[in-house]
């Protein structure tokens, strides 16, 4: 039956005709027992109890016992078992009320309201029913002479199916918390690789995934030609950007690919696969397992979730659009610029990307140095201010038509400086000082040293380094030893002496960019 949200079960749509071909995880179907501790100091008694409830099992687990013989070994059972579901506990022990002090610990000091505690005692008389009951948070209260085989057997099963009831609604508050938290974290994740390798870390933790188990998750996309992986866990974890094909298991390769196909989620004991379509047509595919069977709240749960998620993808699909169109308009602007001076074509590319790489190697953020990048091609901007007798002359210019040629700093940033866009104001700054000089002979108002901007500072290197490799109309472009041989040289003078050394440390990263963006003879 198809679900009202759209995810369909998986026997309807995927697995029914492959289950049996598709690997099963033993660690993780097998069900955990309910932890039972029985605190007595009486060695008969546990040995009857554990006798009576050998073969016993609720919601399909078995007991696991552990035995303490006074209130001092309980504490450290219990600190060792922070998972116990029921304590069957005597109330005269070492000392007449050793039971009642082991129920205080474990409710105000360990702060275990879920654990069901169940007082027994040979001696009632000693503690009264009726204030045991009202003075102590416990869940039940027996004499050992009535707790035959089958009052014992029920008292369990009631006081298991009470503690399971708890734990369920502690999960779902905790999953809900868990929701919100994560729903919060994705609207700041701007990268969609960073984006999805966040969805999968929280989805593991929404599905409380066991830690024992053997399981893998994946984030993939749908290109033009095939499927590709955006993240990935485990053992996967390394093959961003990678074809899914020749990564992913084949039988889980299928089940995403089904998915594609069919546009649609669904859900099997131990995995799921869930499907997003953004409103621009791009797709993709969260596939997780390796995890208990879901119940239905757990899906409810990650059904809410994916709808953030969705909403999240489209949004950042959306950035990345806007940043792409922002992107190719810098781009045009620098090349116009560029092309109105005869200058080489793919100039300010690579005056993005050195910018970029030298701004990580001084340490800036990858969200900063993006800015650089973007930046950067708009530092001559202000040419177009400047007249194209100037512009391109052949030979050497007039001390007149330099101070004219100078103008174009100030011209760029003037045109950059009113708006109020990071990318835009970097700009300015990078138009206005990227003719700087490190020791305060640089124009247009002599800055000197870290007075000048860090993307200053490092656009001028980027700028100049490609300027003296590259053919101009006033020159022909220099060997790269001459052009090393100058940037040493100017080491403190023109450059920030630390970026001429980040320059030369990675000079190797530095010429694959020149080579990347060459110019077509």
């Amino acid at each position: 039956m198809t679900r009202q949200d759209g995810l369909m079960d998986l026997d309807e749509l995927l697995f029914a005709d492959e289950e049996e071909n598709v690997p099963t995880n033993d660690l993780v179907m097998e069900q955990e027992p309910w932890i039972v501790l029985i605190v007595d100091d009486e060695k008969q008694i546990h040995q009857v109890t554990k006798m009576v409830l050998q073969d016993f099992e609720f919601d399909g687990r078995k007991l696991e016992f552990h035995s303490a013989f006074s209130a001092a070994e309980a504490k450290q059972v219990l600190e060792q078992q922070p998972n116990a579901a029921l304590v069957l506990l005597d109330v005269v022990m070492e000392q007449e009320d050793a039971g009642l002090r082991t129920v205080r610990y474990i409710r105000e000091e360990l702060k275990n309201t879920a654990i069901r505690i169940i007082l027994r005692t040979g001696q009632p008389g000693q503690a009264p029913e009726r204030t045991v009951i009202m003075d102590y948070d416990i869940n039940d209260y027996k004499e050992k002479t009535e707790l035959t085989t089958q009052k014992l057997f029920t008292t369990v099963v009631t006081a298991l199916r009470s503690y399971r009831d708890l734990k369920t609604i502690e999960k779902s508050r905790s999953g809900l918390e868990e929701i919100i938290k994560s729903s919060a974290t994705l609207f700041e994740l701007q990268s969609m690789k960073k984006f999805a390798s966040g969805v999968l870390m929280q989805m593991t933790s929404i599905v409380n995934l066991h830690k024992n188990a053997i399981h893998c998750s994946f984030a993939v996309t749908k290109g033009v030609e095939d499927i590709y992986i955006l993240a990935a866990s485990g053992d996967y974890a390394s093959n961003q950007d990678e074809r899914a094909r020749d990564v992913v298991p084949e039988h889980v390769l299928g089940e995403i690919e089904l998915a594609f196909l069919t546009k649609k989620s669904s859900f099997a004991s131990d995995r799921f696969v869930i499907y997003f379509q953004s409103k621009m047509g791009m797709e993709n595919v969260i596939y997780m397992n390796g995890f208990k069977e879901l119940s239905e709240w757990e899906r409810y749960l990650i059904d809410i979730y994916c709808t953030n998620v969705s909403v999240a993808f489209e949004n950042i699909y959306l950035n990345e659009e806007l940043e792409s169109t922002q992107q190719e308009i810098i781009y045009t602007m620098g090349e116009i610029t560029e092309t109105r001076s005869r200058e080489t074509g793919h100039h300010v590319k690579r005056v993005a990307e050195y910018s970029r790489l030298l701004a990580i190697k001084y340490g800036l953020s990858e969200q900063e140095a993006e800015v650089i990048r973007l930046a950067s091609p708009m530092h001559d901007v202000g040419k177009v201010g400047i007249p194209d007798a100037i512009l391109n002359k052949p030979g050497p210019l007039t001390q007149e038509e330099f101070e004219i040629m100078k103008t174009h700093s100030n011209l760029g940033y003037e045109m950059l400086k009113h708006s109020n866009k990071q990318v835009l104001n970097a700009a300015a700054i990078i138009a206005q000082q990227h003719h700087e000089r490190f020791d305060g002979s640089g124009y247009p108002h002599g800055l000197r040293g870290e007075d000048i901007h860090v993307y200053g500072r490092i656009t001028a290197l980027a700028d100049v380094f490609d300027a003296l490799c590259s053919d101009r109309v006033y020159k022909k472009a220099w060997e790269l030893e001459k052009v090393l041989d100058l940037l040493k040289s100017e080491r403190g003078r023109h450059f920030d002496p630390v970026v001429v050394d980040l320059f030369l440390e990675h000079l190797d990263e530095f010429l694959v960019i020149k080579e990347l963006y060459r110019e077509q003879r």
